[in-house]
C-alpha cells in the first residue's frame, strides 16, 4: 500500500510539473518570452563586456612575464569556456529532441550551432596570437588545441549535416546524433593538460581557493565571462524567434503579428 501511494504521489508531482511546463512548451508563448529576455540579456552583455573590457585593456596590471601581451585573455578565455558551454548545452538540447520529441528543443540546436562554432574559431584564433607570443609559432599540435579544433570541426558537422537533407526530421536526428556523441571531447579539452604534458597552460581561474591570477587581472575576466555568456543568449533569443516564425509561418499567430508590425510600422 505504501508503495502504490508513492507511486500515485509520484504520479500527481510529474503532472502537477508538466502543467507549469506545458505553456513554455508552446511557439507562442516561447516567442514573447524571448522577446522580453533579449532585451535583457542585451543590456547585461553591453554593461559587463563594458566594464571587464574597459577594466582588463586599460587598469589592469602588465603581467610580470607578457607584458601587455596577456590582455587577450580577455577575449581568448571567454571564448574558450562558452565554446564548450555552448556545445554541453546543444548536445542536451539534442539528447532531449530525440528522446522526447520537443521541437523547441531541435530549434535550439539549430540556434545554438552557428554561435558555438563562431566561439570556437574565435577562441581558436585568438589563441593563435597568444601563442605567437609565448611559443614564438602560430600553432603547434598541442593536446588541447587539437580537442578546441575537433570541437568545431564537430560544430561545422551538425551545421552541415541539417543543411544535407531534404526532409528536416532525417536532418535534425542525424544532426542530433552527432551533437550528443561530440560531447566526448569536452573532457579531453577540459583534462588535457592535466592528462598530457602540453604547452598550454594549466588551470587559472578554476583553482577557486587560490586562482593563478592576481584578483586585478581576475575580476575583469570574470566580467567579461559573463558578458560574453550574456551575448551569446541574446543572439539565442534572436535566433529562436527566427526560427520559430520560420516554422509557425502559416499560423494564424504569426500571420496576426505580421500585420500588427506592418500597421505599427
Amino acid at each position: 500500500m505504501v508503495a502504490i501511494f508513492e507511486i500515485k504521489k509520484q504520479a500527481v508531482r510529474m503532472t502537477l510539473m508538466w502543467k507549469w511546463l506545458y505553456p513554455y512548451t508552446k511557439f507562442e508563448s516561447v516567442y514573447q518570452i524571448c522577446g522580453k529576455l533579449f532585451l535583457l540579456f542585451a543590456v547585461l552583455a553591453l554593461l559587463f563586456l563594458s566594464i571587464g573590457t574597459i577594466w582588463g585593456l586599460m587598469y589592469a596590471p602588465p603581467d610580470y612575464q607578457q607584458g601587455d601581451g596577456f590582455r587577450i585573455i580577455y577575449i581568448h578565455v571567454p571564448s574558450a569556456i562558452l565554446s564548450m558551454s555552448i556545445y554541453m548545452s546543444m548536445a542536451l538540447a539534442a539528447f532531449v529532441g530525440l528522446v522526447w520529441q520537443v521541437q523547441l528543443s531541435n530549434m535550439a540546436v539549430v540556434a545554438m550551432a552557428p554561435i558555438g562554432a563562431v566561439f570556437t574559431f574565435l577562441a581558436l584564433f585568438t589563441g593563435s596570437i597568444w601563442g605567437k607570443t609565448m611559443w614564438g609559432t602560430w600553432w603547434v599540435w598541442d593536446a588541447r588545441l587539437t580537442a578546441e579544433l575537433v570541437l568545431l570541426l564537430l560544430y561545422l558537422g551538425v551545421i552541415s549535416l541539417h543543411h544535407a537533407f531534404n526532409d528536416q526530421e532525417v536532418a535534425v536526428k542525424i544532426s542530433s546524433v552527432l551533437a550528443v556523441v561530440g560531447v566526448v571531447n569536452l573532457p579531453v579539452i577540459h583534462f588535457s593538460v592535466e592528462w598530457w604534458n602540453t604547452l598550454h597552460q594549466g588551470a587559472t581561474i578554476t583553482k577557486f581557493e587560490k586562482p593563478s591570477i592576481s584578483n586585478d587581472m581576475l575580476w575583469p575576466l570574470l566580467f567579461n565571462i559573463f558578458g560574453f555568456a550574456f551575448f551569446h543568449a541574446t543572439i539565442i533569443m534572436v535566433r529562436m524567434r527566427n526560427e520559430i516564425i520560420r516554422k509557425e509561418r502559416n499560423r494564424l499567430w504569426v500571420i496576426e503579428l505580421a500585420r500588427k508590425n506592418v500597421r505599427d510600422s
